[in-house]
């Protein structure tokens, strides 16, 4: 594949931000703990001072214990080449299957409670440990990447991630030589996450990775948007990123990271084969059974553009899979 010269991460700021001006949303809460507004109030119903909404979800993210460590640097090694899609867009449009099956859940995603959050990590690892999340934080090397996203579904996104390379966290796990796959699953809590009481599906979300796969360097473990700790919607506090594959691959509120010689059987291998299988790397050129995924419509322009094999990663990930040419690789 013919390779871009110019740096698509050189984006102006305020389009990776693209917030504009808006309140001092720390100071505010903290004048409002005082008082029993909080409590009260619907966690979408506040309004900023200066009259525009605001989400509970932004106002959240400047009072999580992890807000002082963003923004984060951005690591200028990867490209994006097309501009960041606007906070307000993404933060709107999510796939989450546990809070429901539909793109509309920012505010269902509001119950999930992410403080304690604990991360186990097991498997075939010299010794099984238990980990803070705000503890991993200050072990992980953060940094921001500009990442382009898409969807299996035909749509994508350019969104500023922040956190952390998974390789990083694989070193801090110390595997055993037998380790072949990484599996990871996300929380289960039917109380809190209304889509998982649908019992025909195979819960808690499972997804997993070749170690090829999780220690490549564009594998990455996100804990902040838009230089703010992650969204509930999106994740929070912790997901993958896996920019190269569909956006299924990705998941969300990770709470167990197990160690395995066994190829894992994930969340949507498991509930529809034939549609949807463990590898899900983007290519044009295999369609979906029910669609083509030549093209994608960016969220942002509502343009429709080229897909590109990876992705447009081709050159950080292509080697992955020399030995492994088959169709099976994009489903």
């Amino acid at each position: 594949m013919q390779l871009q010269l110019r740096r698509g991460w050189h984006l102006p700021e305020s389009a990776a931000t693209s917030e504009g001006v808006f309140i001092d949303r720390r100071s505010f809460l903290k004048g409002l703990a005082a008082g029993p507004i909080l409590t009260a109030a619907s966690p979408w119903m506040l309004t900023a001072c200066d009259g525009s909404e605001s989400s509970l979800t932004e106002i959240l993210a400047s009072d999580d214990p992890s807000a002082d460590l963003y923004p984060v640097g951005r690591n200028e090694r990867y490209i994006a080449e097309r501009p960041v899609t606007p906070e307000g867009i993404t933060g709107k449009y999510n796939n989450f299957m546990e809070f429901g099956s539909n793109k509309h859940i920012q505010k269902a995603a509001q119950m999930l409670p992410i403080r304690p959050w604990t991360i186990v990590i097991d498997g075939l690892v010299e010794a099984p440990l238990t980990v803070d999340i705000d503890d991993l934080l200050a072990r992980m090397p953060l940094e921001e990447r500009v990442c382009r996203h898409r969807c299996v579904e035909g749509w994508s996104m350019v969104i500023p991630w922040s956190g952390f390379p998974l390789a990083s966290l694989v070193d801090m796990a110390r595997p055993l030589s037998s380790a072949k796959y990484l599996k990871m699953q996300t929380f289960l809590d039917s109380e809190v996450a209304p889509g998982q009481r649908q019992f025909w599906y195979p819960w808690p979300y499972t997804e997993g990775l070749t170690m090829a796969e999780a220690t490549n360097e564009l594998a990455f473990m996100v804990t902040g948007a838009y230089g703010k700790p992650l969204a509930k919607q999106y994740g929070a506090p912790l997901r993958l990123a896996v920019p190269w594959k569909y956006g299924f691959k990705h998941i969300k509120s990770v709470q167990q990271i197990t160690f395995t010689d066994r190829r894992p059987v994930t969340f949507w291998e498991e509930s529809g084969s034939g549609e949807y299988g463990f590898w899900a790397n983007v290519n044009p050129d295999v369609p979906h059974p029910r669609w083509s995924q030549a093209t994608e419509t960016d969220l942002a322009t509502r343009e429709e553009i080229p897909t590109q094999l990876f992705n447009g990663y081709a050159e950080f990930v292509a080697h992955l899979y020399d030995n492994l040419d088959s169709k099976d690789l994009f489903i």
